[in-house]
């Protein structure tokens, strides 16, 4: 039937050329962007998805900074330990010339005025702090903070913050000692002040309670001298192997951090990678869309010229 009032292929053409239209519009948008996903209708389950995947790619790179600054921490730390190697072996090489039976007491004073003052020095190191974060328990024994080494934090790792004042052998260098024998005639070093004693094959474990009444006075103010020169050699010894301990213990964890470190990094970029697969457009494939769009909308675009024009042949009907 031919009507005035309804051209129904002019009709079908404009709504073809308008879905021609809009699929070229978005195309160009997804092109122009970058992105597959522009709108949350183009795929509602996959932005979702991309959303989970960019906010824990977020946190796996926050979580490897705090991974670098636990590093440079651990760093500040060995570098503290470095410190007390040289400090204690100088202390050691002034315990033994002290020993030199060729000097006179007033030698032997010169000695322990660099003894004083190195003293100090291990005294100030267990103040040190990086970022305002102490790198020694002072006053108490040492201790661990945990440090989270995933994203969702179910993965962690143990930094040890040391105590170089409270360990026994370091602060008998710092403070001084007496030293008494036990009923097994075991030589014991008493640090100053306290009533414990500690011998030099378990250096760690206090070995007897040593009451203050049978301990014998070596060194109970730190001071050098040549009567007592001996017994700071053995306690120098073992002051030394425990900041070894400490320094061991520090770069274990140091090599824990650093294998921390490059697994998030990895983490990464595969978590880059899989959401750039859900939420990128492929540029290839789009862009041979937008070429198919671009013909479709030409050819709307004629298509609905030729049905408009269709109806001028009432227009001869009527005139006769």
């Amino acid at each position: 039937m031919i009507s005035i009032n309804v051209n129904q292929a002019a009709s079908g053409a404009g709504l073809n050329l308008g879905k021609s239209n809009d699929a070229l519009q978005k195309s160009l948008s997804r092109l122009s962007s970058g992105r597959r996903i522009v709108n949350s209708s183009d795929d509602a389950g996959g932005l979702a998805v991309s959303m989970k995947m960019a906010a824990a790619q977020k946190r796996t790179e926050a979580t490897a900074v705090n991974l670098r600054n636990i590093q440079s921490y651990l760093d500040t730390q060995d570098g503290a330990f470095k410190v007390a190697d040289k400090v204690l072996s100088r202390m050691s090489e002034l315990t033994t010339l002290a020993r030199d039976v060729t000097k006179n007491p007033g030698d032997v004073e010169n000695y322990d005025k660099e003894f004083q003052v190195l003293q100090s020095q291990l005294t100030s190191l267990g103040t040190e702090k990086f970022n305002g974060v102490s790198l020694f328990n002072t006053g108490s024994a040492g201790s661990v903070f945990t440090v989270p080494t995933s994203e969702d934090g179910s993965q962690s790792t143990s930094v040890t913050k040391a105590s170089m004042d409270s360990d026994p052998w370091v602060s008998m260098m710092v403070k001084g000692f007496d030293t008494t024998t036990n009923s097994s005639g075991t030589t014991l070093y008493v640090p100053a002040g306290s009533t414990v004693g500690y011998a030099l094959n378990d250096p760690l474990t206090a070995v007897t309670t040593v009451g203050t009444s049978t301990s014998t006075s070596v060194s109970s103010s730190g001071t050098l001298t040549y009567n007592n020169s001996d017994e700071f050699v053995d306690v120098v010894q073992m002051a030394l192997q425990q900041v070894a301990d400490m320094r061991a213990q520090n770069g274990a964890e140091m090599s824990r951090v650093n294998f921390a470190q490059d697994l998030l990094n990895i983490n990464a970029i595969n978590l880059e990678a899989a959401n750039s697969r859900i939420i990128d457009v492929d540029v290839a494939a789009e862009s041979s869309q937008l070429a198919r769009y671009q013909i479709l909308q030409q050819a709307g675009t004629a298509m609905l010229a030729q049905a408009n024009t269709s109806q001028q042949s009432l227009v001869r009907l009527l005139q006769g």
